[in-house]
Formats: structure tokens, sequence, C-alpha cells
């Protein structure tokens, strides 16, 4: 199999062109993933009712736990697919692709059984009013029907960041988002059918996204010269092992970096309905800055698992480096964009004077917040493309611990600004942690190169 195409920069100039050319379609694509939530958020925060956002945001935050928990099916399937193109190994490529979505439509299947204690379980942890949690129970119970589909997106996700197929994962992520769009305002303001209709128009994008990126990562694979791989060896027992042992890492990994993101709206709720808006508006301004973000992360990812696969840790080095430079200019131009027109963002997502009025007074720690999360979603990326689980594992779970102290000191006197303050010190402690890291993951590969 031929690398040509794939193979690594070697002069600053060839750097700085791929970085920006494989990053530039994963910036677009992320930045329509938190359209889903952006548009459900801004459809329902016309409606009369804070309750109907609330809902919104309370059901949303139950599905987005559920699939960053589920997102070892991304970040995994991409480090194996760019490892095994560094390697040059057609058989590895086509048996990561076929195996992992399997498992991807297994758990979401698990998913749909599951819904009843599933709900229960969400709406018992929230402590939302009874109006919010009856919205919530039918936002729920249709959004779960796209598990399967959603989980399979994410594979196929996986696979083209592997390939470095930037361009066909933009136009899928674009129709996903677009479908949702188009949906939401037709069944929310055209049919009036509120919570429901928001719900019922991201499960029906979520099974069109899923069966063309079915067609798109197929004909990806093919051109790498992949065949479908016999059942040997999609049931190969070290293989399976592998990926279970990584899976097993990142949720773990995933779920305490969701903590945080699901306190925000769990706290906002038992601070009351208004501030549980607030906190759901700014969220929208918390993912769209990290999938923007993501964008370098996931260049890094995929040039660092090449880079891996190739054993070669001068490429590792320079693919980090690279990114960053990318990454942290444009983590700045964030900043500056949330703390100059924040409040003109926050009025295009709700009418509510109370909502606007408390959202813009949390607004700063939002700011702050690119200028040091951009480093942790960076090293993220490069660890994930490293398939380095155990490392994450660990480093998040160090970070929560540090997340959790702040937060036990800073809720009580400080209230939802507390809640903000240790989002900003997770942040910080994932950066600081995953930096300490890095020089022992090169001298990993230059272990494994001799």
């Amino acid at each position: 199999m031929s690398n040509d195409a794939t193979g690594l920069p070697t002069t600053p100039k060839q750097w700085h062109g791929r970085v920006w050319a494989l990053s530039w379609p994963m910036i677009l694509a992320n930045l329509a993933i938190p359209l889903v939530g952006a548009v459900d958020t801004a459809v329902v925060g016309r409606l009369p009712d804070a309750r109907y956002l609330g809902a919104v945001a309370i059901g949303a935050a139950i599905m987005n736990a559920l699939y960053w928990m589920l997102g070892f099916l991304r970040m995994g399937t991409t480090g194996l697919t760019a490892q095994a193109l560094g390697a040059g190994d057609r058989r590895v490529l086509a048996a990561t692709a076929s195996q992992a979505a399997l498992a991807a439509l297994a758990l979401g299947a698990a998913l749909v059984a599951a819904q009843a204690p599933l709900k229960e379980l969400a709406l018992w942890l929230f402590e939302a009013s009874p109006q919010v949690e009856a919205l919530t129970g039918d936002y729920f119970s249709i959004r779960i029907w796209g598990a399967p589909a959603l989980l399979l997106y994410l594979v196929e996700m996986g696979v083209l960041f592997g390939l470095q197929r930037m361009r066909a994962a933009l136009a899928l992520s674009l129709l996903l988002n677009l479908c949702n769009a188009t949906l939401d305002f037709t069944f929310v303001m055209g049919l009036g059918w509120d919570v429901k209709g928001v719900a019922a128009g991201t499960v029906i994008s979520e099974w069109l996204a899923a069966l063309v990126g079915l067609r798109l990562a197929i004909g990806a694979l093919v051109r790498h010269g992949c065949r479908w791989p016999r059942l040997e060896a999609m049931l190969d027992r070290q293989r399976l092992a592998h990926l279970f042992q990584i899976s097993a890492n990142l949720v773990l990994r995933t779920f305490f970096v969701q903590l945080p993101f699901f306190l925000i709206t769990a706290l906002g709720a038992a601070l009351g309905d208004v501030v549980l808006a607030a906190n759901a508006v700014l969220l929208q301004f918390m993912h769209i800055m990290a999938y923007g973000l993501d964008g370098f992360a996931h260049t890094a990812e995929t040039l660092a698992g090449y880079a891996f696969g190739k054993r070669d840790a001068k490429g590792l080095r320079q693919a980090s480096a690279y990114s960053a430079i990318w990454a942290g200019l444009t983590a700045c131009l964030f900043s500056a964009a949330y703390g100059l027109f924040g409040e003109s963002v926050i009025a295009l997502f709700t009418d509510l004077p109370e909502v606007r009025t408390a959202a813009t007074a949390y607004l700063p720690w939002v700011a702050a917040l690119p200028l040091v999360a951009v480093w942790a979603f960076m090293l993220d990326g490069i660890f994930i493309g490293a398939t380095r689980a155990a490392e994450l594992r660990n480093a998040m779970i160090l970070a929560a611990a540090i997340y959790l102290a702040v937060l036990w000191l800073s809720f009580e006197p400080l209230g939802n600004h507390g809640v903000w303050l240790s989002m900003l010190a997770f942040m910080t402690a994932r950066s600081l942690i995953l930096g300490a890291m890095f020089p022992k993951l090169e001298r990993r590969i230059r272990t494994a190169k001799h």
C-alpha cells in the first residue's frame, strides 16, 4: 500500500500546509457537531417558558454523557486506523473498521433495550422541577432510538480521520447537522411539536448520516486496497483483546472528562430553572470552542498515530509542535471573540431577559477557558493517536480529583461562579498533567523502534 499521499512532511512549510489542509475540514466539521445542541437550544429558546429550554438541556446532557462515554469507538478507531496506515497493513485496517462497526451496533442496541432504567437514573440524578422532568422524559424516549446510528457514525468518522479523509468527514458532519437544523425548525416552529420535535429531528438526521457514512468509509478503505475481512480475522482474539483494553481505559477516561460538563447542568438545575437555562446557553459556547479546537487535536491525533505506526519519534514531535502552533492561535481568537461578542451571541440563543442576564454574569469564565483548554485538547489527541489509553485514564482521574476539590471549596461561597471556576481548574490540570507525560510517550516510541 502506498503511503505517498499520507506520509509525513519534511519541511516547516510542508508541515504548516499539511496541518492546515487536515485541520480546516475538521474545524468546519467539528463546529457543525455542537450545532445539533445549538440549534436545539435556539429553537426551544423561542418557546414561551424556560422549562422547555431546561428540558432540552437536561435531555441533551443525558444523551451527550452516554455518547461521550462511548466515544472510545471513534477515538480507538482513529488511533488504530492511523497506526495501521503508517505500518502499511491492509489486513489490520479492514479488521479494525469491521470490528468497531459491529461493536457500535451492538452497544447501540443495548442502549435502546436499557432505555427505561437509564431514563429513570438520569432524571433522579438531575432533580429538576416536575414540569422539566416530564418534558425531559419525552425528549429522551425519542432520542434513544438514534443510539445505534450515532455510534456507527462515530466509527465511520474514526475510519475517515485515521485515513486522513478529512473532507469526506466534513461532508458527513455537515449532512448530519444541516438535516437536523432543517427538521428542528420544521417540527418545532412549523408543526408545534416542542421538545418531541427536537428529538425526532435529531434521530432522523443520525440515521441518515450513518447510512451515508457507511458508504464513505467503505469507499475510503477500498481506495487503500482493503477488502472485507474474513470472519476469523474479525474475531481475532489478540486484536479484540487489544481493542477492548483500549476501550475500557478510554471509557474511564471519558467518564472523568465528562464529569464537569455533567455537573454544570446538574448543579445548575439545583440552583433553579434560570441558572439551569443560563448554563445551557453557556455550554453551547463551550461546545463550539471545544469542537473548533478539536479540529487541530484530530489532526495531531491522525499524524501522531501515523508516526507511531511508523515508529518515527521525530515525526511525532513535529506533528505535535506544528499542530499546537495553529491550535494556540485559534484559541486566542475564540477567547477574544467571546469577550467582545459574547453578550450578542447569548441573545441569539434566548430572548428570555432573566436567562440573558444570568448567562452574561458567568460569561468571563467561558471567555478565559480557550486559553487553557486548548492544550488539554491537543495533548488528548496526541495520546489518543498513539493509543496510550492507560496514561489518558490516569491523567483524567487525577485532573478530576483536582476539579472536585476546587468545586467542594468554591461551590458554597461562590455558587455558580464556583462551578465555572472549577471547570477552569480542570482544564488547567489536564493540560499540565498530560504535558508532563509527553516526554515518556516520546521515549516509548524510541524504545519500540529499537
